[in-house]
């Protein structure tokens, strides 16, 4: 198994804060840094100094990290168009010398849409679809052939589908709650599926629709990681579980409930429990991101027992 940073910059950060936790998560051995992408705070939080881009700020950090992986969970197809994000992708994986991944999903969140004037379309998931096919066709084009897409959404006419990824293949990740559409997506495109802030049980049942799905789509099971994104909150004893639980606006209750939190211990069994139900990998979700005390202790106390 292994461990990666996932931040909320929208919530408040600067790019300088961004990339001190992204040295920090290198300097103390974790996989990858990842941040959300959204443009509006969430919550009570005044959000200051406002929104960072997240491909902007992944292109700055990929010339300033040397090993850890970097992506999005999950960029907003709302956002972007699908062979503009392709390019984007494709040259921030340049500039990172191949250390790319991109989470891409439908978007959810109306009120930022509104806040800075971007669509928001009805039928998001139909639109997803063809996005993914669009970015993924457009990579795997042969350089010197041209790529073609006719959907009900986006239409592409002798693309000649460059730059290309430093990688053979950006890995592409693919997440969510939904019964249905979102495994079959995920066992069509994706190469790692995963499951955000939901109970051991829900993440077992949503695990085997994606293998399903995935054998129905002609792919072994296994072809796929699949992963947990869950609010962290661990401290040495109960009152820095509670200082740190007060810090973020959560109650210690509720994130014991709901996330990985508690002491060292505490969470090493918990995460246990969440690798029996298939998980492969742990995205630990850091809310306040001036606490590298908090990064320490999961990367001496909880990584360093499972891996």
């Amino acid at each position: 198994m292994d461990f990666r940073i996932f931040t909320e910059p929208q919530q408040g950060a600067t790019y300088d804060t961004l990339l001190t936790v992204a040295k920090a998560t290198e300097d103390l051995g974790f996989d990858a840094f990842f941040r959300s992408d959204h443009y509006l705070r969430m919550g009570s939080v005044d959000g200051l100094p406002g929104p960072t881009d997240a491909w902007i700020t992944l292109a700055g950090l990929a010339r300033e990290t040397k090993r850890i992986r970097l992506g999005t969970l999950m960029t907003a197809g709302t956002f972007r168009l699908p062979g503009v994000l392709a390019i984007q992708v494709a040259q921030v994986d340049q500039m990172s010398g191949g250390r790319i991944e991109l989470g891409l999903g439908a978007g959810w969140f109306e009120e930022e849409h509104k806040a800075y004037g971007i669509p928001f379309p009805k039928e998001k998931i139909g639109r997803l679809e063809e996005q993914l096919e669009i970015v993924t066709g457009l990579w795997a084009t042969e350089v010197g052939k041209t790529f073609d897409f006719h959907g009900t959404y986006y239409d592409l006419t002798e693309s000649p589908a460059l730059p290309k990824p430093a990688q053979a293949r950006v890995p592409v990740l693919i997440g969510g709650h939904g019964a249905t559409r979102t495994p079959r997506l995920a066992g069509r495109y994706a190469d790692e599926f995963n499951m955000p802030f939901a109970s051991i049980e829900d993440t077992e049942r949503q695990f085997g629709r994606v293998r399903a799905a995935a054998q129905e789509a002609g792919r072994p099971a296994g072809a796929l990681t699949y992963s947990n994104a869950l609010v962290a909150c661990v401290g040495k004893d109960d009152a820095e579980v509670a200082r740190r639980a007060a810090a973020i606006g959560r109650e210690v209750d509720d994130l014991k409930a709901n996330g990985l939190a508690g002491s060292p211990a505490e969470v090493v069994e918990k995460i246990g429990r969440y690798a029996e139900a298939g998980a492969q990998r742990i995205y630990f979700q850091i809310l306040d991101l001036d606490d590298l005390d908090h990064l320490e202790l999961i990367s001496s106390r909880v990584q360093s027992q499972l891996t």
